[in-house]
């Protein structure tokens, strides 16, 4: 069943590039978070976005409280893919990422199907990306086919 605006974000724990569990919950009362699923690191498609999301996340946080404020204080992205945490911590390097990867390796792309963007035929994420805000409510969502970038 796929996540609708108004929804509670279903709550997820996934360790991040360097090993460390980051828990979506731990968020609420303090941050607003862009969650971002993609089907995997290293590909064309997928650098291109999460480099674009890097290079704008100065600006991210004005459209999603939509304030003026340019201070990402406010926004926590996550990006979330059924890559292990070895390949995104390499992929985080090269492409000098500044916000979490998280890894849905186990169970296979779990938090992907509970956000019901899992492409079980491919055993990947689609390109799904929910804002949701301090209460854990979700706000705004899309979701786009893997070919097709955001």
């Amino acid at each position: 069943m796929a996540v609708e605006v108004g929804d509670v974000a279903p709550d997820f724990e996934l360790k991040d590039q360097h090993g460390t569990p980051v828990k979506l919950s731990d968020f609420r009362g303090r941050k607003n978070v862009v969650v971002v699923f993609y089907p995997l690191a290293f590909s064309g498609v997928c650098s291109g976005e999460l480099c674009a999301i890097r290079d704008e996340l100065p600006t991210l946080d004005a459209a999603v409280t939509g304030g003026g404020n340019e201070d990402t204080d406010e926004v926590q992205v996550l990006a979330v893919s059924v890559d292990s945490t070895f390949v995104l911590r390499a992929w985080s390097d090269q492409e000098k990422y500044q916000f979490p990867l998280l890894s849905d390796f186990w169970p296979h792309g779990g938090t992907a199907q509970a956000y019901g963007v899992f492409d079980a035929d491919r055993g990947v994420a689609t390109r799904g990306t929910f804002i949701i805000d301090t209460e854990g409510v979700v706000r705004w969502k899309v979701v786009n086919a893997i070919p097709d970038a955001r």
